[in-house]
């Protein structure tokens, strides 16, 4: 079967009609005709029902249509995707990011510009009380979050730079005074309970619900965006690992920011959604995939002091 003759076969499939099909497609109503009797004779049996006024699938028809139509959709935007990645990838990748992450990515949203004339990025800001709910709504293409990615409909993309951590603590508590602190100082103490909409692996991989050595790191007060972390913090009603970045961009009334010298890496990733898409056929459009084409590229980048 010729992609054509497919067209003319799926067409009337859904229209059930000869004339319809043949205005659809700008083609005569006899080329239709001609083309669904060779596809009938190849195949030895009557795709469509003509012995009444209306037209209906056959079950060999019905089956012939539900078999083709994935694979020439895909055919179809994997044909749409290379005319555009031939023309030059072009368009705004809107990217989530949390708070002052905008910065932290700077060089390679300057490298993608450089690479890409025809491309920008468009920052949408989410809380990490809800973290996957802007990509896996389409609001964004791509979104900026620490591994593990909180969702199994979301695909980690290539990570783009890592940093270490650091404890919020109030500045009356026992911790202030001290140049560092280790993971065993959460021993007992209470960190904030992020919410429902948070995966508690994701949220876990932050702040962990026991220490190295096992002892309990109590969940308490609830808080679902940064400053409210920061208020509960300096208020005494709990403690936070936070990502090392904050030190550079906050500074709150009431809070010590101490770094965590054996806290794990936060490892920031580019995370798009999981679209079923046959082998070898991408859902990712051109100017989104050069993106993460870039970052492959350029590599992580440690993020140190500003």
């Amino acid at each position: 079967m010729e992609l054509r003759d497919i067209e003319i076969f799926l067409t009337l499939a859904d229209e059930l009609h000869f004339g319809r099909t043949a205005q659809r497609l700008h083609l005569s109503q006899a080329r239709v005709s001609q083309s669904v009797a060779q596809q009938e004779r190849r195949l030895g049996g009557a795709l469509f029902d003509r012995s009444t006024r209306a037209v209906a699938l056959t079950v060999l028809g019905k089956q012939l249509r539900d078999d083709l139509l994935p694979a020439y959709e895909a055919i179809r935007t994997a044909l749409a995707h290379a005319t555009e990645t031939a023309r030059g990838a072009a368009g705004v990748v809107r990217l989530g990011v949390m708070g002052a992450l905008p910065s932290e990515i700077e060089w390679l949203v300057r490298a993608y510009r450089d690479q890409h004339p025809g491309c920008d990025v468009e920052f949408v800001e989410f809380h990490f009380s809800d973290p996957a709910a802007l990509v896996l709504s389409r609001e964004v293409d791509l979104q900026l979050l620490w591994l593990p990615v909180p969702q199994p409909h979301l695909e980690p993309g290539p990570v783009v730079f890592r940093e270490g951590r650091v404890l919020a603590v109030a500045d009356g508590s026992d911790l202030a005074a001290r140049t560092h602190v280790t993971m065993e100082d959460l021993a007992g103490r209470t960190v904030i309970d992020p919410g429902t909409r948070v995966p508690k692996t994701w949220f876990a991989a932050m702040c962990p619900e026991r220490t190295p050595l096992g002892h309990p790191v109590h969940r308490g007060p609830r808080a679902e965006t940064f400053h409210e972390i920061l208020a509960l913090v300096a208020s005494g009603r709990a403690v936070c690992p936070l990502n090392a970045h904050v030190v550079r961009y906050y500074r709150y009334p009431g809070v010590t920011l101490l770094p965590i010298t054996d806290a794990p890496p936060t490892e920031w990733v580019l995370a798009l959604p999981r679209t079923p898409t046959p082998p070898h056929v991408s859902a990712t459009p051109p100017h989104v995939s050069a993106l993460l084409a870039t970052a492959r590229e350029l590599g992580p980048r440690t993020a140190g002091p500003h």
